[in-house]
């Protein structure tokens, strides 16, 4: 295809481009565990080496992909019990969780820094139950855009956006939002210490963004206010109906790390918050 369109990020958002491929190749499995075509057409039309950096990765791709039905599914739980809730999904680069995920009835926010907005903005158009906010986590000035907490209940989501800050700026920015939307649901993945020490992830090497902030235990999450943990899986924890779909060699690898291994399993995790502002605020 002529005339591609030129991608210009930052370090941090030009991240974004993995789960985009990760989806786009999974898309073209015989028996994807994902299905996202849109995904594989705006790869088609971005000016992009996808291939010189990720085509000895096409393995992982399955694992983040993994890792985002599994989010669907919180996102499709909570959907079923407020059809007319709010989803802000922050970091959303060029996701299309949205598309997967949609009732008609619900209210969307896709929240991410201005290059990548800029770039979404190419293939996503705001419509009366969706709608695209500059804002960075870690601050509070983009909250007020998503309406008051009255229009709840809300559900927030951070895939890969948290591991890139500090600890300090996760903190601050899970308190803002439980402070302006207490009782929220808050999605995140999270990486032990131990895997952000090592630095040794293979999809990461042609990346200048380091991964910065690790978590071994969700109860630390929880002093940061009066948060609840509600659920935390890893790969380990893998629900039946999903471990049904696996492909051949992903089940024996994974059956190889959970009796040898376990830890690298452990190392990603994801978790559902209850947000709750600390007692004495």
């Amino acid at each position: 295809m002529t005339n591609k369109q030129a991608v210009a990020l930052g370090d941090v958002s030009e991240t974004l481009m993995i789960p985009l491929w990760c989806r786009a190749i999974e898309t073209g499995r015989r028996r994807p565990i994902l299905r996202d075509p849109r995904a594989q057409e705006i790869i088609a039309q971005l000016d992009y080496d996808f291939e010189r950096r990720f085509a000895s990765q096409r393995d992982l791709a399955f694992r983040a992909c993994l890792r985002t039905v599994m989010i669907d599914r919180w996102v499709q739980e909570f959907l079923r019990m407020h059809p007319g809730g709010t989803v802000v999904e922050i970091g959303t680069g060029l996701n299309t969780r949205f598309e997967r995920v949609d009732n008609g009835a619900l209210r969307w926010f896709d929240v991410d820094l201005p290059d990548s907005l800029a770039l979404r903005r190419r293939f996503f158009n705001d419509t009366a139950r969706r709608r695209m906010v500059v804002g960075a986590f870690g601050d509070d000035d983009w909250l007020a855009q998503l309406g008051p907490a009255g229009d709840g209940p809300f559900l927030f989501i951070a895939e890969a956006v948290l591991v890139y800050l500090t600890e300090e700026t996760v903190r601050r920015g899970l308190n803002a939002i439980a402070a302006a939307y207490p009782g929220s649901q808050f999605v995140l993945d999270t990486l032990t210490r131990r895997a952000i020490a090592s630095q040794a992830r293979p999809m990461m090497q042609t990346y200048r963004a380091p991964f910065v902030w690790g978590c071994d235990d969700p109860r630390t999450i929880e002093a940061w206010g009066s948060h609840r943990c509600l659920d935390s899986l890893t790969m380990l924890d893998l629900p039946a109906e999903l471990r049904s779909r696996v492909p051949l060699k992903h089940r024996l690898a994974f059956s190889y790390l959970r009796a040898r291994k376990p830890e690298v399993l452990r190392s990603h995790a994801l978790h559902r918050f209850e947000l709750r502002p600390p007692l004495s605020a």
